[in-house]
């Protein structure tokens, strides 16, 4: 392994976090201190699967702050690229992890964290690699660009054990068909948390764009 986790790991999702609820916000934080608001908001809309991007220089701060002050929120880490930032993310507070896709050395660190992850893939070659090392939850990124609906429709029957959280182009329209796919749990998608609502601290709006997207469920 390249890399080990703190031995004081937070306690793991008690499900699958792709079972936790139909869609994952992706969230893109400036400021941490918009994190324990917008995530209260998600979680009372009935979204408690939160994935914080390490796209920001706020996001570990974010995570930390979730963690410690939303005890609804299940918040995970994404955009995980390398073994100091499953190391950094694991220190912050996160459940669970994120990568848009993996090597052996990211592998492994991620397993060495005791984390539920989802690393991502975009072609069968990457599944099948990621099924050899016992790995059948994974992130289909990016989802639209990468072929969508008819792409994981034609996977499931070859590689029925895989299982996926599509991300990347998702909107509240395209989600159910995704959805309704058997090899699919959840998707992840930031139309629930858009820049305006949260430049304007719009919580509620935030909250009533949750409630939409928890209502996918199928």
């Amino acid at each position: 392994m390249t890399s080990s986790a703190p031995s004081a790991a937070p306690a793991a999702p008690s499900a699958s976090v792709l079972d936790l609820a139909p869609v994952v916000p992706v969230v893109v934080l400036d400021d941490a201190a918009d994190a324990v608001p917008l995530a209260r908001a998600l979680v009372a809309g009935g979204l408690p699967a939160i994935e914080v991007t390490l796209r920001t220089a706020a996001a570990l701060e974010a995570i930390a702050a979730i963690a410690a002050e939303v005890p609804g929120a299940v918040v995970g880490a994404g955009t995980v690229i390398s073994a100091r930032n499953v190391t950094d993310t694991v220190t912050a507070g996160a459940r669970f992890l994120v990568s848009p896709g993996w090597t052996d050395t990211l592998l492994d660190a991620m397993k060495a964290s005791g984390l539920p992850f989802l690393p991502g893939v975009s072609t069968t070659s990457e599944v099948v690699a990621l099924l050899e090392r016992g790995v059948t939850e994974m992130k289909f990124f990016p989802a639209e660009a990468a072929g969508g609906t008819a792409y994981l429709k034609a996977l499931s029957a070859p590689l029925p054990q895989a299982r996926f959280c599509p991300t990347g182009g998702i909107s509240l329209a395209s989600a159910p068909a995704y959805l309704a796919l058997p090899n699919v749990g959840c998707v992840g998608g930031s139309w629930m948390v858009p820049g305006d609502a949260v430049a304007a601290k719009d919580w509620a709006r935030v909250e009533r764009l949750a409630a939409e997207a928890a209502a996918l469920r199928v």
